[in-house]
């Protein structure tokens, strides 16, 4: 039986991911991603994320300039930048903002996986999430669950090669009580 994406207030629409990405990042914690594999609703707690933020941002794909790999940041909020690393990881995170000013969210820990790669391999997902519009998917899609955790903030995880300002910025957003390690 194949499961269709329900019609929901719940979702979270456009809208939301149009705003700058230190607005976004914060509220998405408490969240919940709900991925559709093999016919069945799977739902995940969103518990932790990272903002990164433009072409100034030495953390951001985008401040290497617009290339294949980012050119979907380089459109308005809503879409999903997927990429890889260590030839195995995909990497699921979410542009912000309007068009022409790359930015987005990694969502970097769910409820239970803790590590952006454990993320990507537990919602399975490759390249072909590439560009897809996070608000109206009919395999992967944030709905709102009228959760209010507390959000606690620190430093952005593996980006020492960015030097220390952008090392040490609190752009990280993850609940309070989670499994994160700070």
């Amino acid at each position: 039986m194949q499961i269709k994406k329900p019609l929901s207030v719940n979702i979270i629409q456009k809208e939301f991911f149009m705003y700058d990405v230190l607005e976004v990042a914060p509220k998405l914690p408490g969240k919940s991603i709900v991925r559709i594999i093999n016919g069945e609703r799977r739902e995940y707690l969103i518990t932790g994320v990272e903002a990164y933020r433009g072409t100034n941002d030495l953390a951001c794909h985008a401040s290497k300039g617009r290339t294949k790999r980012t050119e979907i940041m380089f459109h308005e909020g809503g879409h999903i930048y997927m990429y890889l690393i260590y030839g195995m990881y995909w990497m699921l995170n979410i542009v912000t903002g309007p068009e022409s000013f790359p930015q987005a969210v990694l969502i970097r820990s769910v409820e239970g996986l803790n590590g952006p790669g454990r993320v990507g391999r537990e919602l399975k997902l490759d390249s072909s999430f590439y560009g897809e519009k996070i608000y109206n998917s009919e395999r992967i899609w944030i709905e709102e669950n009228n959760l209010s955790p507390e959000i606690l903030t620190a430093p952005r995880i593996g980006i020492d090669y960015a030097g220390e300002y952008w090392s040490s910025l609190p752009w990280r957003f993850f609940v309070k009580g989670s499994s994160i390690k700070v």
